[in-house]
């Protein structure tokens, strides 16, 4: 492991508020994206979930077609049985034969009835399914267009900084290397603390960016003297003087406008 190069107080906080920099035009792209990469997201899964729901929606109007396509099949099964039983009435030579095949004519016209019952049930659920195909059809049109806007909306953002947060990523890290352990598992907590992601800020009228709260003269006279790293104790930030933060910001401008 390579041991870290010791660094006297104002190279580390010159190394801190410079990974702060890159850090916060990393936050920057990010924001721009803001929630379009959890939108375009929810988008596909809504997508993919009307696509299912369509498809089933298809198989089972299928499935209800065909079954009636069987009971109508059946119906003429059941009306050439009718018509073979009336014949074999004739022929018979006993009314026990006779009254037989009577309940058989009689069994096969309640099954014609119950077939015909369940053909007007499966037209009905038929053009329930085919009202929820068409809303479905139409939801599914709707939601896809949308999420062609925001897929477009996102490439085009992110085409714009995928290159740009890569590089910026990799100069973090390349920061990190200079900075002792210790220094960068506080700015890591204390930028994960803040909702704007500022562990290094830097006095501005007297007081710590972001902040309303005054730095006393006597402290902000250490802070310019670079000899030890103060924090606020407001926020627990780490403060550096304006005219570090002024030579670091040109510093880092200039590093990424070469990118």
């Amino acid at each position: 492991m390579t041991k870290k190069k010791e660094l006297t107080v104002e190279e580390k906080l010159r190394a801190l508020y410079d990974l702060q920099l890159i850090d916060s035009r990393i936050d920057e792209i990010r924001n721009m994206r803001g929630e379009l990469p959890l939108e375009v997201e929810d988008l596909q899964d809504e997508v993919a979930g009307l696509n299912k729901r369509l498809e089933k929606l298809n198989i089972d109007l299928s499935n209800i077609e065909a079954g009636i396509k069987d009971k109508k099949s059946s119906i003429e099964e059941f009306k050439v049985a009718i018509t073979k039983y009336t014949e074999q009435q004739n022929e018979v030579k006993n009314n026990r034969e006779y009254n037989s095949l009577e309940k058989e004519i009689e069994f096969q016209n309640l099954e014609i009835e119950l077939a015909e019952k369940q053909i007007k049930e499966m037209k009905a659920s038929i053009e329930h399914k085919k009202t929820s195909i068409a809303e479905t059809e139409s939801k599914l049109a709707s939601r896809k267009e949308h999420l062609g806007h925001k897929e477009a909306e996102l490439n085009s953002i992110m085409s714009e900084t995928e290159r740009e947060e890569k590089i910026l990523l990799e100069k973090s890290d390349e920061f990190k290397q200079d900075i002792e352990d210790r220094l960068l598992v506080a700015y890591t907590r204390i930028r994960n603390g803040v909702r704007n992601g500022l562990a290094v800020v830097s006095i501005e009228r007297g007081a710590s960016g972001g902040s309303y709260f005054t730095i006393p003269p006597q402290t902000q006279v250490e802070i310019a003297a670079r000899k030890k790293i103060i924090t606020d104790e407001h926020s627990g930030r780490i403060l550096v003087d304006s005219a570090l933060a002024e030579e670091e910001r040109e510093k880092i401008e200039a590093i990424i406008a070469k990118l």
